[in-house]
């Protein structure tokens, strides 16, 4: 099977059958065969039902998953990805938002161009409002800057994969924003962009909020410190807590120190604990330890997990 169509929705039925003609129109004009698998994120509109007069006239091409409730996109991709059974694997969004046109570009810039993963950049948007196009560019620059991924739209819904990929990385909680990183975290570094059309919506409203880039900044932090640190917690925690007590410790002896030349020229000095900075060099000295404390438990833990010595082999010989 050439590909796989992975459709995550939310409350979309207004734009489902037009979606599913537009992507067949396309899949006969360029002769690929495929699977088309809609993810309905519990709806609560009639989107399921159209899914299933959809399948029961198309049977051999359609897949569907139901969500009992709303989970997000993350654990939608997921069951997506799992069952994803195309030598490509294609991912959009149901709001008629993107341009299955894209997609024969997309596969042609994997079968021969020779690229992991191709993600769509939505370069001219029609979403009209600063509140979203001013925090998605700046978001998309903290991400190619901690991520080195020199994408200029990170969360776009559009993109391709070859299926090793898919089947090598786990999206969970918020984590489809990150897609690329993940996939270069398993060894999948070839990654390519291509500018696609952006749709002007024509139903509904967008599910996102704002919150959203505050959670992005978040799980972008927690994918860089898991990627950096998670064999070896120790070099992070252990370092900077070492560092902590250190400069804490000079602290105290330079207060230490200070009062004991006073002392010694007979000059007045007040106590030492009457000093602020005794304090402060003592919590830095108690954070330190609690730190290096931290580091050496979570190097315990990461020691005793079952999957410590997990490694993606790309081939093998025997």
């Amino acid at each position: 099977m050439d590909l796989s169509i992975i459709v995550p929705l939310f409350n979309e039925a207004e734009s489902i059958p037009e979606l599913f003609r537009w992507i067949s129109k396309v899949m006969a004009e360029n002769r690929f065969s495929y699977e088309l698998i809609f993810i309905d994120d519990g709806s609560t509109d009639d989107s399921w039902k159209i899914i299933e007069k959809i399948k029961a006239d198309n049977p051999e091409i359609v897949k569907g998953i139901k969500f009992r409730r709303n989970y997000g996109k993350s654990p939608a991709l997921f069951c997506g990805f799992e069952m994803a059974q195309g030598d490509i694997v294609v991912t959009m969004d149901a709001d008629l938002q993107d341009s299955p046109e894209e997609i024969p570009e997309m596969v042609r810039m994997i079968r021969e161009d020779g690229y992991d993963l191709v993600s769509g950049w939505k370069k001219k948007r029609y979403d009209g409002k600063l509140s979203k196009n001013l925090p998605s560019k700046l978001y998309n620059w903290t991400a190619r800057k901690v991520t080195g991924i020199k994408l200029h739209d990170m969360n776009c819904g559009l993109k391709a994969y070859r299926r090793e990929v898919i089947k090598n990385i786990e999206v969970y909680g918020e984590m489809h924003r990150y897609i690329p990183f993940l996939a270069k975290n398993a060894g999948f570094d070839n990654i390519g962009e291509k500018v696609v059309q952006h749709q002007a919506r024509k139903f509904g409203k967008s599910k996102f909020g704002l919150s959203r880039f505050v959670n992005g900044y978040l799980d972008l932090l927690s994918l860089w410190f898991l990627n950096r640190f998670s064999k070896q917690p120790m070099h992070f925690f252990g370092l900077w807590g070492s560092i902590m007590f250190v400069i804490s410790l000079i602290a105290v002896v330079v207060i230490g120190v200070s009062k004991l030349v006073a002392l010694s020229h007979n000059v007045p000095a007040r106590l030492i604990s009457d000093n602020p900075y005794f304090y402060i060099a003592l919590t830095g000295m108690i954070l330190g330890t609690l730190m290096f404390l931290a580091g050496f438990v979570a190097e315990m833990i990461s020691r005793s997990s079952h999957n410590r010595n997990d490694y993606n082999i790309e081939k093998e010989l025997k």
